[in-house]
């Protein structure tokens, strides 16, 4: 008897063999009709960028309007700001507008977030100092 898992397995590979032999089944990368000078290929990713990058947004509105680091780590924030940073020379290396356009702000609200959250740390700190010596 074959296991499930071997069947997925073989399904994918079988998937994978037959998509590699089908080139001509991908779109081709035309001019956009709506924006002169960008290839399709720059629009869409233009577009996904937009989406990606600002999913990080709500966390800094939210971090300024509580005025707290509660919630916030400022670890994963570092991370994706040295790793957005990688692939900014990424894009200028495969000279890619949206690859470069949109982790140039992705490294802006990181760094932003990690400069709110030490402010907030630094502030609660003192704010705690106060409330604790005063008693």
């Amino acid at each position: 008897m074959v296991s499930s898992k071997r069947v997925q397995w073989l399904g994918v590979l079988f998937i994978v063999i037959i998509l590699a032999g089908c080139a001509e089944l991908a779109l081709p990368d035309e001019e956009s009709l709506l924006f002169p000078g960008f290839q399709r290929s720059e629009v869409v990713g233009l577009v996904a960028g937009f989406g990606t990058t600002f999913a990080a947004l709500p966390d800094l509105i939210g971090m300024l309007k509580r005025r707290s680091s509660k919630g916030m780590n400022p670890t994963m924030a570092g991370i994706m700001g040295v790793f957005q940073i990688l692939w900014v020379y990424y894009g200028l290396l495969i000279i890619s507008r949206p690859v470069i356009v949109w982790n140039i702000v992705a490294v802006l609200i990181n760094s932003l977030m990690v400069g709110a959250f030490f402010y907030f740390v630094r502030n609660e700190k003192m704010g705690g100092a106060k409330v604790g010596g005063g008693g």
